[in-house]
């Protein structure tokens, strides 16, 4: 079976977390302000089918409706061995996170227009995890800038083990 892009499979650390996936586009495209882990509402079919390492970031994000958290636009391919049961690819999912959390979440992205995008997928001690961000969106010139750092610091390193 091939694997998407952008997914990025890890074998079970000693913590138990198993990353899945990681949203590159996110991290290129965004400014990252703070991240917060939720879990996530999932059929049978989707958790097999994450296990595999069947998912796609795309342009998905996170929207608060009626003090709820959902996850929209990220598809779970359906399950190969699934039958007339299998789930969805692209169906909105809820994240489970504290009330609290959520009106945070919300007042930041009314007030200062921020989004909020989903930056990686793992499984922590046998549980389906989200890692979502709020995040501000980059200029041009900042993501020329991020890529320059990062390559002045991987010359920087290569020298220093030169040397």
């Amino acid at each position: 079976m091939a694997k998407k892009n952008n997914t990025k499979e890890k074998k079970d650390s000693g913590d138990g977390i198993k990353l899945v996936a990681r949203n590159k586009r996110a991290f290129h495209n965004y400014e990252v302000i703070s991240k917060l882990e939720c879990g996530i509402a999932l059929q049978g079919t989707e958790v097999k089918s994450l296990r595999d390492g069947h998912v796609t970031f795309g342009d998905s994000y996170a929207n608060v409706r009626d003090d709820e958290l959902f996850l929209i636009g990220l598809t779970v391919s359906e399950y190969s061995h699934g039958n007339r049961l299998n789930h969805t690819p692209t169906s909105n999912r809820k994240l489970l996170a504290h009330k609290r959390q959520i009106r945070k979440l919300r007042s930041q992205i009314e007030e200062k227009g921020l989004t909020i995008v989903p930056l990686s997928i793992y499984f922590l001690r046998g549980k389906a995890k989200v890692e979502i961000g709020v995040v501000r969106g980059k200029a041009q010139y900042d993501k020329r800038n991020t890529l320059k750092d990062r390559e002045i610091s991987r010359i920087r390193e290569r020298t220093l083990k030169r040397h």
